[in-house]
């Protein structure tokens, strides 16, 4: 085989394999479209009151805009406006300068952790139950709560 003839065979080797690593890549990139958490699209429920997102793998999920920080007690105008990233992984809305993720929202994560752990406390005290309130009357008939005792060192 002559020079010439083994550089053409050699290319085309190198391009039929460059040809079907790319026909490999877009199929990877498709199953990974359709069964990953990308949203394709998002939208405001007035008459409901929830912000609903689809995703692209024909799921979709709703969630109250009182729960996600920056979101509660917004108008329904600023909520509507909603931007999704180009990758599909995040929302936007430019009216709040909000941003949060779709693998996020699903986890449910509304906000940032120390926004978390506040609304997390906020809720832990006002929870009433039939032992707490028992346990308080208890302890008011004794006088309230007790003292804590001093340390001595």
């Amino acid at each position: 085989m002559s020079k010439v003839k083994k550089a053409e065979q050699t290319q085309e080797d190198w391009l039929i394999a460059a040809l079907k690593k790319t026909d490999r890549a877009k199929m990877r990139g498709r199953i990974e479209r359709v069964t990953k958490l990308y949203a394709v699209n998002a939208k405001f429920d007035s008459k409901k009151k929830v912000i609903t997102i689809g995703l692209a793998n024909g799921l979709s999920f709703s969630f109250p805009p009182k729960l996600v920080e920056g979101l509660s007690r917004r108008s329904a105008e600023s909520l509507s406006c909603i931007e999704i990233s180009p990758m599909g992984t995040g929302l936007h809305w430019p009216k709040l300068d909000v941003d949060l993720t779709v693998e996020g929202l699903l986890s449910g994560m509304f906000g940032s952790e120390k926004w978390m752990l506040r609304q997390h406390l906020a809720k832990a005290g006002s929870v009433k139950s039939v032992a707490k309130s028992k346990a308080s009357r208890e302890n008011g008939a004794k006088g309230g709560r007790p003292k804590k005792e001093e340390r001595v060192s």
